[in-house]
């Protein structure tokens, strides 16, 4: 019985960190990089200029190049997103296509 429960915990140990690891998902990654430009709900800030990512004619692929490379030419996305790799870069495309 001492020897199942040290391998439960040691499973535990092993496991739990792994889970603070997992990538966030496309709205979370939206809500900390992207909302404060344009908007919650992807309405975009007329105000300031920015556009809205709801309803884009992007494609998924073209925003992941976007933000994790960047496009010539732009102001704010002319180089990558600091701190958003491809994968969290495609769920929050996949979540901004989402938006209605």
């Amino acid at each position: 019985m001492k020897n199942l429960c040290m391998v439960v915990a040691l499973a535990v140990l092993v496991v739990a960190p792994l889970s603070l690891f997992a990538d966030e998902d496309g709205a979370a990654i939206y809500k900390t990089k992207c909302s404060v430009c344009h908007g919650e709900k992807g309405e975009g800030k007329p105000a300031i200029k920015m556009p809205p990512a709801k309803g884009t004619t992007m494609t998924v692929e073209k925003i992941v190049a976007y933000l994790t490379k960047g496009e010539t030419g732009k102001t704010i996305h002319a180089k990558p997103i600091n701190g958003v790799n491809e994968e969290q870069a495609k769920a929050s495309a996949e979540y901004v296509l989402s938006l209605e």
